[in-house]
Order: structure tokens, then sequence, then C-alpha cells
């Protein structure tokens, strides 16, 4: 994961770097060149080149590299290039790290620059901070949960109705899982991601995040915790120790996408790469709730976004490549939901027929829900892109019993609090 000192550390280089100026420049030939950074899967790498291609074939004086890594470095190469006044002219930008790059000045304002009206306000407004539009949602997604039911009836068990069922009917489905199947399925897999703790204190009615505060109470985080030490404890999930080893894996090789889970809480828009990774029918389920919960806390965000340096020579190039990726009908043919289902509407109306099956189910599942749907958060504190870490690693101390969870929830929310203070 990405750490929130070192980009902190380069993106503050950034605004004293003397360079002058960053991006891909003029080719021998003479053609513009633009540099766009982007992480992800081959998957997305192989489309993602199609695309460049595409938009080079209608745009001729303009060349676009693209800078690709996987998700574990993106972040570290990311900065290390801002820093040294070599950011790409355009790069793709995930919701935690907007704020810490927009405060910087990395960032252009590119409001009046690429076309937006067929993107939905709230979800546009994602990526504005201080009335400056520094960011593009490239499609919208909801953390969720995926389900193999096969594996589920195999394993003796009964899928729940996921508009009423608890926490502990989550915990008894995941256990009896594992036990049906004599262990040779897991009922779930641990997640540590942060929309999960914030779905489960918005069904407590607390804010994920309250200024430039956490909004979460010690006894809050403590009762998310013991959901998984109940799983642990019930064997409806591996054990702290293979927790840990899996929760650092890709969705190809979570529990999940190996055929040796029934379930694990992943992205709307990962349903497709965990369909393939495992070679079966997989669905979407509403997330359980705290009994007696009014709201069930899901929310939509966008699944990234394309921003500009504001350091690039070529500010024109890079806001018209920008509009190719979120508003061309043939971008949107090529890409379909790998980055969140199409936040223009209209690329959504032309492709959601192309759409391949999971990428459908996805879609049915945010439209079915749309009323149940929180609207999408702003984006957090600067500082913020700390906080999965810290979850994580307080929530593994936890589990392995190494620390008390009193302990562990007061000394988490201190780190969060100061990481997010300004």
């Amino acid at each position: 994961m990405w750490s929130a000192a070192l980009l902190a550390t380069a993106v503050l280089a950034v605004t004293a770097a003397c360079g002058s100026g960053s991006g891909g420049g003029e080719t021998a030939d003479g053609k513009i060149k633009l540099r766009f950074s982007y992480w992800g899967s081959d998957a997305r790498q192989k489309m993602t080149e199609e695309a460049i291609k595409k938009f080079e074939a209608k745009n001729p004086t303009i060349d676009v590299e693209g800078e690709f890594s996987d998700w574990a470095s993106y972040y570290e190469t990311l900065s290390t290039k801002v820093a040294g006044s070599d950011a790409p002219d355009v790069m793709s930008l995930e919701i935690r790290g907007l704020r810490e790059y927009a405060d910087r000045g990395t960032l252009a304002d590119v409001t009046g620059k690429v076309n937006t009206a067929d993107i939905d306000a709230k979800v546009l407004a994602t990526g504005a901070i201080d009335g400056k539009q520094y960011a593009i949602p490239t499609g919208v997604n909801a953390f969720s949960l995926i389900v193999n039911k096969a594996l589920v009836e195999q394993s003796k068990a009964e899928l729940p109705d996921d508009k009423t069922w608890t926490w502990d009917d989550y915990v008894a489905l995941a256990n009896k899982i594992t036990a049906g199947s004599g262990g040779k399925v897991i009922g779930t897999q641990l997640s540590w991601n942060p929309a999960y703790l914030q779905i489960y204190a918005t069904q407590k009615g607390e804010q994920f995040y309250n200024g430039n505060k956490l909004g979460v109470t010690p006894a809050t985080i403590k009762e998310w915790w013991s959901i998984m030490q109940n799983l642990i404890k019930g064997k409806g999930a591996p054990d702290a120790a293979k927790s840990a080893e899996i929760g650092a894996t890709s969705i190809d090789q979570s529990l999940l996408g190996t055929n040796t889970g029934a379930m694990g809480m992943w992205w709307s828009n990962q349903l497709g790469a965990a369909t393939k990774a495992s070679g079966q029918q997989l669905d979407l389920l509403r997330m359980p709730k705290i009994k007696g919960a009014t709201v069930g806390g899901m929310f939509t965000q966008p699944a990234m976004f394309y921003s500009a340096s504001s350091k690039t020579e070529h500010a024109a190039e890079a806001a018209k490549f920008i509009d190719f990726m979120i508003n061309d009908p043939e971008a949107g043919a090529i890409i379909l939901s790998d980055r969140g289902l199409p936040a223009s509407s209209k690329v959504l109306a032309a492709v959601r027929d192309k759409l391949p099956e999971a990428d459908q189910k996805t879609l049915t599942f945010l439209e079915e829900n749309k009323s149940e749907l929180s609207d999408p958060p702003a984006a957090p504190p600067k500082g913020s892109s700390a906080t999965e870490d810290i979850i994580t690693r307080y929530s593994e101390e936890v589990m392995f019993g190494r620390m008390t969870p009193d302990d562990a929830a007061q000394k988490l929310i201190t780190e969060v609090n100061a990481s997010i203070a300004g």
C-alpha cells in the first residue's frame, strides 16, 4: 500500500522544485507527446493501450505514452515523478489521494475544459475541491459483498435475504459454509477496507470523517472487530496469519477468485475480475446491517479519477485526452466497466448492451439499490491516504491477540487523527 508520509513528502517537494514543467514534450517527428499514468491488471493495460490507439487515430498530431504499474507500486512511482518535476500530463488518482495532490498545487483546474454535462452532478462534485474541478470521475461503484452461490449451496447453507440480514446472520452463514464443506471452502475473507468500517459506522449513525478528525467511536471499532473475531473463532474466515497473508493479494488470488472461499467484500466494479478469476458465476449482495439500523450505509463512489498536471506544457491536449476517455463512446466500448460503470450517462447508454454478464449484474445491482445508496462522499481530508494502512495494522494486532481491542481502538483513532490534522 502507498505511504501517506511518502506521498506528502513528494507532493511537498514538487511545490519547491524548480524544473521547467512536466509532461511528454514532442516526439522526433514533431508530434505532441502526452504521458498518462495509471495502475491495474494486465487486462486493464491491454484495454487502455487499445483506447490510446483509438485516440491517436482520431488525433494524429498527438502521441500518448502510457505509464503503467501495478497497484502496490503506483503511488510511490507517481509521487517520485511529481517530486522531481516530472509529473505525467494526465494521471489516474483515487479519492483518497485527491486532496493530497490538489492542495499542493500538483493538479490543474479543468473546469470548462472537459465536457461534464453527462456526469451526475453529485458524482462530479467528488472531484472538486474549493470550487475547482481538479479531477473527472471515470465511473462509479459501491463496496459490496460478492458471493459464489454454487459454493454456498454445495456447503448445504442457504443464501440470505440480503434486504434483511444482519451481521450475526453473516457470521453464522460463513461459519456454516466452512463446516458444511468440511473446510474445503472457507465462508468468507476478512476485509480491513475503510469502506467496510465506514458502512458499519454509518449504520451506527456515525460519520467516518468529521472534519479533520475520525468520526468513528472506539465502541464502534471494537464492535466491528468482534465480527471478524467471531468469524475466526467459528472458522468462517481463515485465522489471523492466513487472513493477513491473503489480505495483501489481488482479487485474482483471493479466496473468492481461487474458489476456496464463498464470499468476500470488494468494490462492485471488481465483480468482472473476480468472475474471470474464479471461472464461476458470482453475484453481488447488499452488506448486512446492524439489527435495528435504519440505514444500510452503502454508498456510491467514483472508481477513480483522471487529472491533468498543473505543470503540463500541453494543457489543451491533456484535457482533450481526458475528454476522450470520459465521453467518447468508442473509448467506452473498449474500457466498459473496468474503471467503474461509465460516469457519462451517454457513454453508459451506448455500451450497456455490450457489457459482459458480470458487468450487467453490477449495473442492475446499482440501479436496483439506487434509493438505498448514499450520495458519493466528498474527497477526504489531506493525510487520509494513510487510513487504510493504519486500520489494517491495528486490525491485525487485534486479530493476532497482540493488542486488546480497547488499546488498539484508541491508538487507531489517535494515529488517524494525527495523519489528517492538516
